[in-house]
């Protein structure tokens, strides 16, 4: 099943996005709230929670819960089900990744969330990310737990507290998510690589 993007191209609808948009869908009828009364107190417009419903639009997690406060469920009762697993293993596609959007950044790169716990305790996020825009600068990061990355292409300075770090292709860089982070330069765009937080405590203070 394909939509046809405001440029005029053809993009596929991702298997996460039409489970989440069923699923809330389901939860605002079962509650017997209209699209409007649930826009209005996630704060989106009717439309885009029209798009959000019908799988035709990646969504942030801040819009995730804005939309599982609004409905009075937990963030992970919008995943519960997707790609259950029946071997004890999750699998996601390649691109099938969802799309999320960061707070304090913009367009001019990607992240994808590679895995999504289902159940009440959020242990670990891991992310594949893209950066192509050469003049983009990035804020400071913190979080709590553990931070992994792994360099996969191009070549990208990441600052972690007072140092600067020269990641390459295959190069590893671990550090404690409370230390401010964040890419420092773009030595050889494009750039991609792997981000996998580790969570000591159930619920994470911030994303990156």
């Amino acid at each position: 099943m394909k939509k046809t993007s405001p440029a005029g191209g053809d993009s596929e609808i991702k298997p996460l996005g039409k489970h989440l948009g069923n699923v809330i869908k389901d939860i605002r009828q079962q509650h017997g709230l209209t699209i409007a009364e649930v826009a209005e107190r996630a704060n989106i417009s009717r439309g885009m929670l029209s798009k959000i419903e019908n799988g035709l639009v990646s969504t942030s997690l801040d819009t995730l819960e804005q939309l599982a406060n609004s409905l009075g469920v937990t963030i992970s009762r919008l995943f519960q089900g997707y790609n259950q697993p029946t071997g004890g293993a999750q699998l996601v596609k390649k691109g099938q990744g969802m799309e999320v959007v960061r707070r304090g950044t913009r367009n001019g790169h990607t992240y994808h969330l590679l895995a999504y716990d289902q159940g009440p305790k959020k242990l670990f996020e891991p992310f594949l990310i893209t950066l192509e825009d050469p003049g983009e600068e990035f804020p400071s990061f913190e979080h709590s737990g553990t931070e992994f990355l792994y360099m996969l292409e191009g070549e990208l300075g990441y600052r972690v507290g007072e140092e600067v770090y020269m990641l390459e292709p295959g190069d590893a860089l671990t550090f404690r998510g409370e230390i401010p982070h964040r890419p420092e330069y773009h030595a050889k765009l494009p750039i991609r690589f792997l981000a996998i937080i580790h969570y000591d405590t159930e619920e994470p203070i911030d994303h990156d």
